[in-house]
């Protein structure tokens, strides 16, 4: 999940990493409410508001403006909130107070599943663009590997801050301010802690201007908090309803349903069913769904019903290995969902089911003969028939 800049302030406030004030204000007199209370809290008129949107490039697309009044802060929001960036609608903005910087750093923790291990990026050049920074001057971008066992130790801080090239006034403080966002990332579970700028101000105090943070799903268990962080007004329908019946969803913009058991099934069936739509009108798969080891009647009546639900989706393709869930019990479990479903099923369904007890599944589906399924005896059958059909509907 990721968050909000405002919320990534007030986590990094809550472990102590250097911040300056912020509220966020969804509407232009809330702004101006906003900045009139720091004005008089820090003693300084001029704010900051900020578009919050869960997308880079805010500042070209002018989501980002300096106001010295919290007239001029009204303005600016009134003019901000609707706004679109890059296909995100603006909602709220944030109201930061102003800061005198004198220099801009970058810092990031992040998961580097490739190494299995972590990995956190350090720069005396921070404001700009880091994917600009990391292809145009590789050598001003400084990466050092984090061993998960120790993590961002005294001794890791220095070395990382070291092999970045930062100055003696500020060393220090860059060191403690990197501990502290260490904490942030293995006490909040993320998977990626950023701070762009990381800035030093004109009287030497180093702060975290802007935020970024991307939380672990899988370690919710350990953060009921956390789901008070979800933007739900802002999550994708399907996505919400997958979530709500702890299916693994993902909505991609295609034509072909996908559903399946086993990530790695689901990726490689992703893969047959774009190679066999270039054939076939070029149609692309519409999801990722994978439904794990339980075939049952609910399960996967509630992964149909999402799919289903996707006007953009012409066909479904069902693509399973039978293992631990023998295939007759993926076939009743089908069959059962089309009955739950009723006419709310009115997309073709491709199956192919193969592995554990696959003659008698097959067999199940035969005699239910249902007018939506068709079966398939390979991966490839599969993927072409669901594909043709999906153009067919187009």
């Amino acid at each position: 999940m990721d968050l909000y800049e405002y919320q990534a302030r007030d986590m990094f406030e809550a472990h102590g990493v250097p911040v300056l004030a912020g509220i966020v204000a969804h509407t232009p007199e809330e702004a101006k409410a906003a900045a009139e209370k720091i004005a008089l809290d820090s003693g300084n008129p001029v704010t900051v508001v900020k578009a919050q949107v869960k997308v880079g490039g805010r500042g070209k697309a002018g989501g980002v403006k300096v106001a010295k009044t919290a007239d001029e802060a009204f303005q600016y929001a009134s003019e901000i909130l609707g706004m679109d960036i890059k296909g995100h609608t603006v909602h709220q903005v944030m109201i930061a107070q102003g800061a005198d910087i004198a220099e801009e750093f970058y810092f990031s923790v992040l998961l580097d599943r490739a190494n299995r291990n972590y990995l956190a990026m350090c720069s005396v050049e921070g404001g700009m663009e880091i994917e600009v920074l990391a292809v145009e001057r590789p050598e001003a971008l400084a990466r050092v590997a984090v061993d998960p066992a120790v993590g961002i130790d005294q001794a890791k801080a220095e070395e990382i801050v070291d092999t970045a090239g930062f100055a003696a006034e500020v060393r220090d403080g860059v060191i403690e301010t990197i501990k502290k966002l260490w904490e942030v990332f293995k006490q909040e579970d993320a998977t990626l802690v950023e701070v762009n700028p990381l800035v030093k101000t004109g009287d030497g105090k180093i702060l975290a201007l802007d935020g970024k943070v991307t939380l672990d799903a899988n370690a919710d268990f350990r953060h009921p908090d956390h789901v008070a962080l979800e933007d739900k007004a802002a999550a994708d329908p399907l996505e919400a309803k997958a979530k709500e019946n702890d299916l693994n969803y993902v909505k991609l913009d295609g034509e072909v349903g996908i559903i399946g058991n086993g990530a790695g099934l689901v990726m490689s069936t992703l893969d047959v069913v774009a190679y066999a739509g270039e054939k076939h009108g070029n149609v692309k798969p519409a999801n990722f769904l994978d439904i794990g080891g339980g075939a049952s009647a609910e399960v996967m009546a509630a992964g149909l019903d999402v799919i289903l639900n996707d006007e953009q989706v012409k066909s479904v393709f069902v693509n399973v290995f039978g293992g631990i869930t023998a295939c007759d019990a993926v076939a009743n479990g089908i069959v059962k969902a089309l009955e739950i479903l009723g006419d709310s099923a009115n997309k073709p369904l491709v199956v192919r089911l193969d592995g554990n007890n696959v003659e008698e599944g097959r067999r199940i589906l035969t005699d239910a003969n249902h007018p939506l399924v068709t079966q398939a005896a390979t991966m490839d059958e599969g993927a072409a028939k669901a594909a043709e059909l999906a153009h067919a509907a187009k």
